[in-house]
């Protein structure tokens, strides 16, 4: 096992590079980068996107007066000081070729420097630790709300199927599945948040505005009481998925020989289905750890966090991209993919502590 650890390991140096190379390649082609935003900014608000960018008031906007002709290349260049054009794109790293900014930009990575922000006086690693909470709360109880009820009741639904309660559940899970969780969000919200009928909760924020003066328990409350509709509005697709799932993994593995044979030795159905079909049956929902525990912290909460105004990673990888700010992008898109990375060898590892008969080590990687 060890060495099937250290064969994964290196693999993620090779995927890392691979993914960001792609992402960085195809960033070379997307119209409307920072120094664009910047121009844009300047001819519709004069210079105050100028004195954020390059933190005084030397730079001012000239007339253009000889130099590189910068109108092809940036839209809307026309008229300004190439000067002051070639200064932006040092402040941006522009000047220096693609890929030396590429290598620069690993090189750092690999050292967990991910620079600044563009247009926010703020490191991106400072960024992404504020915007945190949001994200660690949305994700870890959507997927312990998933677990805890979805595979109890996958279980139950495989060991009564066809009966009334899988019937009525399985047409409860669908339809679940069925409605967006961003529309049920917004029904939520006209339900339950002021919006047409009852102000029973807060529509925006993690916390309440005096959550340092509450007490422990009051504080308790008040966090669950924000999180309670974006945490409903999140959970029906990933608890129909989850049941499902459950439910024709336990339903596949009951059919089989080995389950008869435990049977016909005398043992309960509870021994069976829990000292003999569990492991096997676990093995499939295991698999989708990795994807349901990325959904759940960083792609999944996009929409949720918008209706409901929590400023998490989703709306922070969201709007980066909107406003061209790379250092964000590319710092965010690298701690994810390492992320996942992680968590997929983790789930490896934990598929041979569930079923010891699968062994890595004979297996090529």
């Amino acid at each position: 096992m060890g060495a099937y650890i250290v064969r994964r390991l290196l693999l993620m140096i090779p995927t890392i590079i691979g993914i960001m190379g792609i992402t960085f390649l195809v960033i070379q082609f997307a119209p409307g980068g920072p120094v664009e935003q910047v121009i844009a900014e300047l001819t519709g608000q004069g210079n105050s996107a100028l004195d954020r960018i390059s933190g005084s008031g030397d730079f001012q906007a000239q007339p253009a007066a000889g130099g590189e002709d910068f109108s092809s290349k940036y839209r809307g260049a026309q008229g300004l000081d190439p000067e002051f054009i070639a200064k932006l794109e040092k402040q941006f790293g522009f000047d220096k070729p693609p890929l030396e900014r590429f290598l620069t930009m690993m090189w750092n990575y690999i050292r967990f420097d991910f620079g600044e922000s563009y247009f926010r006086d703020v490191t991106v690693i400072d960024l992404i630790i504020e915007k945190m909470p949001v994200s660690i709360s949305l994700g870890v109880w959507i997927l312990l709300i998933s677990y805890i009820i979805s595979i109890p009741l996958g279980v139950r639904k495989a060991v009564t199927d066809g009966s009334r309660f899988d019937i009525w559940t399985s047409g409860v899970i669908i339809v679940a599945y069925a409605v967006p969780g961003f529309l049920f969000g917004i029904l939520l919200i006209i339900l339950f948040a002021g919006g047409s009928f009852f102000d029973w909760f807060p529509l925006r924020g993690l916390v309440s505005d005096n959550f340092s003066e509450l007490s422990w328990w009051e504080k308790i409350i008040d966090y669950f009481w924000h999180l309670t509709l974006p945490l409903i509005s999140l959970s029906l697709a990933a608890f129909a998925t989850t049941t499902l799932l459950t439910k024709n993994s336990f339903i596949d593995e009951i059919r089989k020989q080995y389950v008869t044979t435990a049977r016909a030795k005398g043992l309960t159905e509870r021994q069976v289905l829990y000292g003999h079909v569990f492991r096997n049956a676990m093995l499939i929902i295991i698999a989708g750890f990795p994807a349901a525990f990325i959904t759940a912290f960083f792609t999944g909460s996009l929409l949720i966090e918008t209706i409901f105004s929590l400023d998490g990673l989703g709306r922070l990888g969201y709007q980066s991209v909107l406003s061209r700010d790379y250092p964000v992008v590319f710092g965010t898109l690298f701690i994810f993919s390492l992320m996942g990375l992680v968590v997929s060898l983790v789930s490896d590892l934990i598929y041979t502590w569930v079923d010891p008969r699968i062994d890595f080590e004979r297996r090529d990687v």
